[in-house]
């Protein structure tokens, strides 16, 4: 458990309702200070919601919410330390980038000669130090991105919340601007709490993910253990690609377990914290990357199964097959295609035991 001191914002039983619709349900977590956290999840799942009650624009229903040991249920959104990054940037087009940039110091009555010193530093500092005069339709995508961030941190808030703010961007814009916001979060210091659909956005820019679905938090924890320790089917099915095959428990033994799935059965770790028995369904979670294809007749290390190349598709970076074993197919990731063999026919996925995780639902 995490000092108090570490905890920058918590949420505590948080529920917000429109109408007869539950939009965020009983949802509890914690995001470590100076991290980037992202909320992640399909669309509407509550995670804007979630970002917007923190914001102090919507008044959750029940809960509370604390920022830096204080609870904000009730201060307004320009008081709470929190400023906010908008999908759609909302800037004002009647406005200079310096104007822009200026208006929320404006609207808080800090002085001009402080404020003009401000916007500058700002503005510099997110590599917008000559675009001052510009209108906003004079500027790019990624440029426009940058305004808005900047509008939001020349206010000096505690925190940065940030709604989808490269959705609107072409992919390899997007992927550019991914490291930008990054690098610019580790310059600061400074807490982000991020929101996106996007699963490789997620696991590359955050240390702290909190995935939801239907108003709900399913898992919080780091890029790692959300990809490879899943704890629902949903959870590992919706970030990457992955293999869930049903199974049956045959034997406890320690902290192993004996699962039978298709014909065959393998002996697997049991995850900490995770209550089995003899005869209970389970899921083999096993990501495209951590098997390997073969020649049918090699004996690999770890468990050989015989399979049937069904279909291909070359992703640059990667072969992916899907490969038949027992009726079911299962997906294999092979790397740098140009070096590799190319598999048809008959195959062997071979597949170490260590890598694979099991989800009990």
């Amino acid at each position: 458990m995490r000092s108090p001191s570490e905890v920058h914002l918590r949420l505590e039983h948080v529920t917000k309702r429109f109408g007869e619709t539950t939009a965020v349900n009983d949802v509890s977590f914690e995001v470590p200070r100076g991290s980037f956290a992202t909320l992640l999840g399909p669309s509407g799942c509550g995670k804007t919601t979630t970002l917007r009650m923190i914001a102090g624009f919507y008044d959750p229903d029940h809960g509370d919410i604390v920022l830096g040991g204080k609870r904000i249920n009730e201060l307004p959104a320009h008081r709470r330390g929190t400023a906010m990054v908008f999908q759609d940037y909302a800037l004002f087009p009647h406005m200079t980038v310096k104007e822009n940039v200026a208006y929320g110091l404006r609207v808080a009555g800090v002085p001009g000669a402080d404020r003009e010193r401000r916007v500058h530093d700002i503005l510099q500092f997110v590599g917008l130090g000559g675009l001052g005069d510009r209108w906003p339709n004079q500027l790019s995508g990624g440029q426009q991105q940058r305004v808005a961030v900047g509008r939001a941190l020349v206010l000096e808030p505690q925190i940065l919340l940030l709604d989808e703010p490269l959705s609107n961007l072409d992919a390899k814009l997007r992927v550019q601007l991914r490291w930008e916001l990054r690098a610019l979060q580790q310059r600061l210091g400074m807490t982000f709490v991020y929101v996106t659909h996007d699963q490789d956005e997620a696991l590359s820019l955050s240390d702290w993910i909190a995935v939801m679905n239907a108003g709900k938090v399913e898992q919080a924890g780091t890029p790692w253990e959300i990809y490879y320790h899943p704890r629902t089917s949903f959870l590992a099915d919706f970030v990457g690609a992955v293999n869930l095959v049903p199974g049956t428990v045959q034997k406890l033994t320690g902290d192993e377990a004996v699962i039978a799935f298709g014909s065959r059965a393998i002996a697997v770790r049991v995850p900490s914290g995770l209550a089995l028995a003899v005869g209970r369904e389970v899921r083999l979670c096993v990501r495209p990357e951590a098997l390997a294809l073969r020649p049918p007749s090699a004996d690999p290390d770890g468990v050989r199964l015989p399979g049937v190349v069904a279909r291909r598709a070359f992703l640059g970076d990667l072969m992916r097959y899907w490969v038949t074993v027992d009726g079911r197919e299962w997906i294999v990731d092979q790397p740098d295609p140009g070096a590799a063999a190319d598999f048809d026919g008959p195959v062997t996925v071979a597949v170490k035991p260590e890598r694979i995780h099991v989800i009990a639902e």
